[in-house]
């Protein structure tokens, strides 16, 4: 499992601590020569699968404020880079953090360039944490944390000054909202209560003076003073530090500080150290100062992290869905096993059903043939129904045709005119064609007025079986018959048949 560590360098040495759910514990500490550096190699090489954040007091830190036109990916990091070189040459440690934009037409950014000037001093580290090939999450300063802890204690909104002690030395810093615009060291020489009280009280009104002199802030401006220190010693600062003129004086316990930070180790003096690893270890600064090629081993071990997570995500998954089909198989087995024992129930019920019918006589082959040959007959009945309302509607409209007979078949009546019989019907229409006074070529184009009546659907088809007048002999009709002749009442037969499929 990969763990935290946190490092923290001062100007003389370097200590190690393991940081677990807001417990701080020393792992180690190591002075700034060859022996320390060769312990902390030692150090590294049992810690390779921990990611280590360094936080950094030195008095070699540099702030400036520049502004840049308003500029987006490549050509802004590269102006960036270019006014970093300009104010921090030489050292590779540096970051720019975005200030916001100016509300004016050309919306210029303005930007906070800060730089870690002396990298002679954490080479030696950096070193040994890049061949030891441990992963490096950042460098920061306590400069960078000094607005995180104000806003944590929900304090300094706006201008303020941060005073706190670190490593025998008194760390002042000048921050607005939340941003440091100005950090320095200034050295303690008393470390007793009284002495730290007065060297407190000192170093706030040197500060105010220079700011003024920088014109950073008006000599009549009010600028609150945030001073974090052990609750012991909170009582001499008070009387040391009145407010005095626009400086107002608040004093932080650090205990009161650790508790709000959620850290159970408490510091045990004036040092606020621990206060700002905290910070560092559960919120650190989106800005840092070590470069892409000190970083490289974090950024393997971020993606290394994460095809790890991909692949537990997907055993996960797969774990779920063998879970699912497991689910759904018993379910089909159990609804198998269900269908099985209704199955075998309903077969017991037939068979003693069974029992009670009376002997047949017959095999159950030869039954099941005969039940199936009386199913495929009852399919292939019909009734005439269809094939008559064809040949009435046709009678409705020719009132000369008189009708004297129907034979309907289920399939055709006669040889001539054989078609499959499940596949059609058919029916015999005898009649006569009664007209008064008409003679024959009249009566014959009622007759074929009639059949193309009947034809007049596409599932029909008629054969004429017999003409009122015989036209294949050998006498031809004339318009000079007798009127007795026309006047008789000619037979005729028609075939009609029709298909079941339309």
């Amino acid at each position: 499992m990969t763990g935290r560590r946190l490092l923290y360098l001062n100007t003389h040495r370097l200590s190690a601590y393991a940081w677990q759910g807001g417990r701080l514990t020393v792992e180690g500490v190591f002075e700034n020569d060859s022996d320390g550096w060769s312990r902390f190699a030692a150090y590294l090489q049992n810690q390779r699968r921990s990611h280590f954040s360094l936080l950094a007091n030195v008095a070699e830190e540099g702030h400036v404020l520049e502004t840049i036109p308003f500029l987006h990916g490549r050509d802004r990091q590269t102006l960036i880079t270019r006014k970093i070189g300009q104010h921090f040459l030489g050292t590779p440690l540096a970051a720019a953090t975005s200030l916001g934009y100016e509300k004016t037409q050309r919306k210029n950014e303005k930007l906070l360039l800060s730089g870690l000037t002396n990298p002679a001093h954490f080479e030696p580290w950096l070193q040994r944490m890049e061949k030891a090939e441990v992963a490096l999450a950042g460098v920061y300063s306590i400069a960078q944390l000094g607005g995180a802890l104000l806003g944590k204690l929900r304090l300094g909104a706006g201008r303020s000054l941060l005073l706190t002690l670190q490593d025998h030395s008194i760390r002042e810093s000048y921050l607005v909202g939340g941003q440091v615009h100005f950090s320095r060291m200034a050295p303690l020489t008393d470390s007793s209560q009284a002495g730290l009280a007065s060297a407190f009280a000192a170093e706030a009104g040197k500060l105010h003076q220079y700011l003024i002199g920088q014109r950073l802030v008006s000599r009549d401006e009010e600028l609150p003073v945030f001073i974090v220190a052990h609750p012991q010693s909170i009582p001499a600062i008070e009387r040391a530090c009145p407010d005095r003129g626009p400086l107002s004086f608040t004093l932080v316990d650090s205990h009161v500080a650790a508790a709000k930070l959620k850290l159970h180790s408490l510091p045990d003096d004036n040092r606020c150290d621990r206060l700002f690893l905290q910070l560092l270890a559960s919120q650190p600064p989106a800005q840092q100062f070590a470069g892409e090629t000190h970083r490289h081993h974090y950024h393997l071990s971020q993606v290394r992290h994460g095809l790890i997570a991909a692949g537990l995500i997907a055993l996960v998954g797969s774990f779920l869905f063998a879970a699912r089909e497991t689910f759904v198989a018993q379910s089909h087995y159990q609804e198998a096993a269900s269908l099985s024992a209704s199955q075998a129930d309903l077969e017991r019920r037939y068979q003693a059903i069974a029992a009670t019918f009376p002997e047949l006589g017959i095999d159950h082959d030869t039954l099941r043939r005969l039940t199936s040959r009386y199913g495929d007959l009852v399919r292939q009945q019909r009734q005439p129904t269809a094939a008559y309302l064809q040949v009435s509607r046709v009678l409705d409209q020719m009132p000369a045709v008189v009708l004297d007979g129907l034979d309907w078949k289920n399939g055709p009546i006669l040889p001539s005119t054989a078609a499959p019989a499940d596949d059609r019907e058919s029916i015999v229409i005898r009649g006569r064609i009664r007209l008064d006074r008409a003679t024959a070529r009249q009566t014959l184009a009622v007759f074929e007025q009639f059949v193309d009546a009947l034809r007049n659907t596409p599932e029909s088809r008629v054969d004429v079986l017999q003409r009122p007048f015989d036209i294949e002999s050998g006498t031809p009709l004339r318009g000079g018959d007798t009127l007795d002749e026309a006047a008789q009442q000619r037979p005729f037969a028609i075939e009609l048949v029709r298909s079941k499929r339309p």
